[in-house]
């Protein structure tokens, strides 16, 4: 029996550890269409951009781990195509590798504005080489304006760290305060204000209709009449999943096509096909429904425990226990360490612990709560909470708010149940 995995990300590499610590023995493979060693994607917009870090310090694996796990890794190799009833999928060198079971975790692409022309003055910033692309152009002199459109976790990101380059920076959101999706409006003034403070300037409620690039500058249009002018710009308005070989391959890709979806296990609608990461959809206890998390310690454990269950298919053994964790992400702005657990909404009953600022050294969390259940928190500066809230989020619990919001007492690593 073969296995081959397509996709050479964290979930990818997570999954063939996976494999081969389980005790699958047989041939593995593991193809990627970037010419690189398989790398830790988060850091493309914090150190890889900021130059602060190399690729080579952030590899996921050594490049000898790979022979040493007898894993065959193809680099900088696309696949063109699934054939589910030979059990092959075709390389873009001709080739053809069959397989006994097939792992997708191609991840996703960056979504681009509606309309725009490709130009060599607006970047995306989801690869090594698109921070290696954009790095090279800040390095042009000229290159002192910078619009980031999309004040998401990544826009805001890069906007801090093109800031603290020494660029001046425009950061353009469509809704009325940045981080939309994840904080309420009490916090998203915190990170208006946190941008503001540092010379960054913030555009919110902006729908841009309009990118033209002149050949010495892009120039940008909001259809309420606003506009732009700058050197670059970069495009962070989220991710959308590659659904290309799934598509090839005859998959469900969910409601508007909204990844792939699988079971608990990582099986996908084909038998043979399993997938793991970005991409897919898959079941929760927590919430309605499928959810696809974009998050990297979402894809590294969904793809270890889909190389779990895969072995233990493989082996005629029963399947381990269903994946269904509570997810934790991070995001780096400035000199600011923002935590989040769970799954926050906005408009969740909201309980605070310190007073939420920008400020050096600020320590606060926001726990968000529904029907008395703890749902999420979001946090600067107060790790341990976060880590103890992310405990409670999967019990469930119900947890007193006098006793969230008091900073002298500690948050609970557990509750009696």
């Amino acid at each position: 029996m073969s296995v081959v995995v397509v996709g050479a990300g964290i979930a990818g590499v997570s999954a063939v550890a996976s494999l081969r610590a389980e005790g699958y023995a047989g041939p593995l493979g593991l193809v990627g269409d970037e010419p690189v060693l398989p790398y830790r994607r988060p850091t493309v917009s914090k150190g890889l951009v900021r130059g602060t870090q190399t690729l080579d310090q952030v590899l996921v694996k050594p490049e000898e781990w790979y022979a040493e796990q007898g894993v065959d890794l193809r680099r900088g190799v696309r696949v063109t195509a699934v054939v589910p009833g030979s059990r092959e999928v075709v390389l873009d060198t001709g080739e053809r590798l069959g397989w006994s079971r097939l792992v997708l975790a191609t991840g996703g692409t960056a979504r681009l504005l509606p309309g725009l022309d490709p130009s060599p003055l607006v970047h995306t910033l989801r690869t090594a080489a698109d921070a290696e692309r954009l790095t090279r152009a800040l390095d042009d002199p000229s290159a002192d304006r910078v619009v980031v459109v999309g004040a998401g976790l990544v826009g805001a990101e890069i906007a801090a760290g093109l800031h603290e380059r020494g660029l001046e920076v425009v950061l353009l959101e469509s809704a009325a305060l940045p981080l939309p999706r994840l904080l309420p409006p009490a916090l998203g003034e915190v990170y208006a204000d946190l941008h503001r403070s540092r010379g960054v300037t913030l555009e919110t409620g902006v729908d841009v209709a309009k990118v033209l690039d002149t050949g010495r500058e892009v120039l940008l249009g909001s259809v309420d009449g606003r506009a732009w002018s700058a050197a670059l710009v970069v495009v962070a308005v989220g991710l959308a999943p590659d659904l290309t070989l799934a598509d090839s391959a005859g998959l469900d890709v969910g409601p508007d096509r909204a990844g792939v979806v699988v079971d608990h296990a990582g099986r996908t609608s084909v038998p043979g096909v399993w997938a793991a990461g970005d991409l897919t959809l898959r079941p929760s206890s927590y919430v309605e429904g499928v959810q696809r998390a974009e998050h990297w310690q979402a894809a590294q454990n969904h793809g270890t425990a889909v190389g779990r269950a895969l072995a233990a298919d493989l082996a005629g053994d029963p399947l381990p226990a269903d994946f269904d964790e509570v997810p934790w992400a991070w995001s780096d702005q400035y000199s600011l360490n923002l935590q989040v657990t769970g799954w926050p909404d906005p408009a969740d009953d909201l309980v605070l612990r310190g007073t939420p600022s920008g400020d050096e050294g600020a320590a606060w969390v926001a726990f968000f709560l529904r029907d008395g259940v703890l749902r999420g928190a979001v946090g600067v500066g107060r790790a341990r909470d976060i880590r103890h809230a992310r405990t409670l989020v999967g019990q469930r619990a119900v947890v007193d708010p006098a006793l969230l919001a008091d900073p002298d007492v500690a948050v609970p690593a557990t509750v009696a149940t």
